[in-house]
């Protein structure tokens, strides 16, 4: 009983140190950043916003709090201890490397990776931290197979939150093409809370804060943190539909921890191996980012004009269209019986008929269909499809 009470001490003392992160609270501003800025940038590309700006903040927590429960529960029971020194390179990293701008390199691979290498610098080596000095004291080889196995179980969180959610909501953009035209593109961008409970070893807390809830398992004696991991991710995707291209990316993301954790549980027996992993993991994680941009540039752009109608490039959220089944990448080739091959055509063929909408499309599997709705009041101005135009002047970079 009393060891019970001791780890429930200890679990809840953990996760309230979690508001004491300020990295907890950096990764809330971070995603209204992100909102932000995609909001500004749709309203300047078309003149309204897709999603609204606190879509970021609502993503930052659900999936992530969930996947880090399931992989906390499994950490725990292999008996997974990371010592504090790592969690704090952790923190610093992600301060890091999210001042690149590139939300990206907050992946595990680089946060994790970067943090695992400095550590091998400083373990042994008391350094000038406030209350944390002692924190790379007393660190050995046989930390580095459990900070592999953690980095690998992170990498294939990161590839399910992009494979769930990533592919979700992605976000319409207009550029100018090599050859001067006007295309379409989407824009994934999202940064995702992960919090995971960490077994840390006792004593490096003990000695600046004695008051830390401890408890012990075979003499040695433990304490529970919780830390707040971020995971950044963004891909443009210029060549296929943005949710398969995302899923397909993700899926990668998950092969490629999967089998650095098979991998990374030799290190249990031969430590070393552990470096061997984590540089595999980081050189794996820029290579399949590499590989999806290279092949993305190399491939005609799939959201361009079209000789044969107009090409949805996005559908508002409980607009119209989105009630009549549009979908992102079908191809509107009537609009109350008249062809249309542009922008204006298609809201030409829509006032001609204020009070009906019938619309001819050839789906993405290529295949014709036909869809209609009656219109209300000031809906033919409001349908709620964004197509690529090449009639105002957007934006400036070149794909």
């Amino acid at each position: 009983m009393e060891m019970v009470q001791d780890w429930l001490w200890a679990l809840l003392g953990g996760v309230g140190k979690m508001f004491w992160n300020p990295l907890f609270y950096y990764l809330f501003f971070l995603a209204a950043v992100l909102g932000v800025a995609r909001v500004k940038r749709e309203r300047r590309n078309f003149h309204v916003r897709v999603q609204d700006a606190y879509f970021e903040l609502r993503q930052l927590f659900p999936l992530g709090v969930v996947l880090g429960l399931v992989a906390s529960i499994v950490t725990i029971a292999v008996g997974l201890v990371i010592p504090l020194g790592a969690v704090l390179l952790f923190v610093l990293f992600s301060f890091l490397l999210s001042a690149t701008t590139k939300i990206r390199v907050l992946s595990p691979a680089y946060i994790i990776g970067a943090s695992f290498f400095a550590l091998i610098f400083a373990a042994g080596r008391t350094l000038p931290i406030p209350f944390f000095s002692n924190a790379f004291v007393g660190l050995d080889e046989k930390i580095y197979p459990a900070i592999g196995i953690f980095l690998t179980t992170l990498i294939i969180i990161e590839g399910i939150l992009i494979v769930r959610n990533g592919s979700t909501a992605t976000s319409p953009k207009l550029l100018k093409s090599k050859r001067g035209q006007w295309v379409g593109i989407h824009e994934a961008k999202r940064i995702w809370a992960v919090p995971m409970l960490l077994l840390i070893p006792g004593e490096s807390l003990s000695l600046p804060f004695d008051w830390w809830p401890i408890f012990s398992i075979g003499g040695e004696s433990y304490s529970i943190l919780l830390v707040p991991f971020a995971i950044g991710f963004h891909q443009q995707i210029l060549a296929q539909l943005p949710k398969e291209a995302v899923k397909r990316l993700g899926k990668k993301v998950i092969k490629l921890g999967v089998v650095t954790t098979a991998l990374a549980i030799t290190g249990f027996w031969f430590p070393l191996a552990t470096i061997i992993v984590v540089a595999l993991a980081m050189i794996g994680r820029e290579a399949i980012t590499i590989q999806q941009r290279v092949s993305e540039e190399n491939a005609p752009v799939y959201f361009s004009k079209r000789d044969n109608g107009v090409m949805i490039l996005d559908v508002l959220p409980d607009s119209p269209a989105e009630k009549m089944g549009l979908k992102v990448g079908e191809l509107i080739t009537k609009v109350n019986g008249t062809k249309v091959y542009n922008e204006s055509h298609f809201y030409e063929g829509l006032v001609r008929n204020r009070a009906q909408c019938k619309l001819e499309v050839i789906d993405i599997n290529g295949q014709i269909r036909f869809v209609g709705r009656a219109l209300y009041e000031g809906e033919h101005h409001e349908l709620g499809v964004l197509f690529v135009s090449d009639q105002e002047k957007w934006g400036n970079e070149a794909v």
